[in-house]
């Protein structure tokens, strides 16, 4: 991925202000804000990774789970007629809805 780091499972954003010359970002598909900011670009990686640690530990202080990216459900809005035809062409292919939409997307991705 492009502008984005990786760390523990979880993936944090690259921004650049070039007004203030700071790099910055946030942890990624979490609904938890968690930010980082630093002068250089060795330094946000090291902001992001302290960031995901001090994220893990507050939430092992707090007794609270952490959020993971990724949970392996979405919510999709297809519309009734698109809806429509996707299970059409699942039951002809005798798989479920979440089955034929999950094997479509990633032949898609390949």
């Amino acid at each position: 991925m492009k502008d984005v780091m990786q760390y523990k499972d979880y993936y944090g954003s690259v921004h650049f202000n070039d007004d203030e010359l700071i790099f910055h970002g946030k942890i990624e598909f979490i609904r938890a804000l968690v930010s980082y900011e630093a002068t250089t670009a060795k330094g946000l990686r090291k902001a992001f990774e302290n960031a995901v640690d001090d994220y893990l530990d507050m939430c092992r202080t707090q007794n609270i789970k952490p959020e993971t990216p990724f949970k392996g459900s979405l919510n999709v809005r297809l519309g009734p007629e698109l809806h429509r035809r996707v299970a059409i062409a699942a039951a002809q292919k005798h798989l479920s809805v979440n089955k034929f939409i999950a094997d479509t997307l990633d032949h898609a991705i390949d």
